[in-house]
């Protein structure tokens, strides 16, 4: 399943209520499923830590290392894959 984050959120991907929604309506469904999910940020320019934070932190929480087996992120720019980073690392860390 390919989540396009510009079609929901637009061009630059910031509001929590967003992220919370794709993640409980669209991520985990397919987790549950087994089914591989690709995060499409491709035309999105920005994006803040707390949607990515609100996007799955708790999918990482609750699936641990399935998640980077079943989850990938695509079209990401520098700055998306640097804020994508930090909440992986803050996950790990918790």
């Amino acid at each position: 399943m390919t989540l396009n984050i510009k079609k929901y959120a637009g061009e630059f991907a910031e509001n929590k209520d967003t992220a919370r929604e794709l993640r409980i309506g669209k991520i985990i469904p397919a987790l549950r499923s087994k089914k591989k999910v690709v995060v499409d940020f491709s035309g999105v320019s920005g994006t803040t830590q707390s949607f990515v934070h609100a996007l799955i932190s708790d999918v990482i929480r609750k699936y641990g290392d399935d998640v980077y087996k079943l989850v990938f992120f695509k079209g990401c720019s520098p700055v998306i894959k640097e804020v994508i980073s930090i909440v992986f690392e803050y996950m790990q860390e918790s």
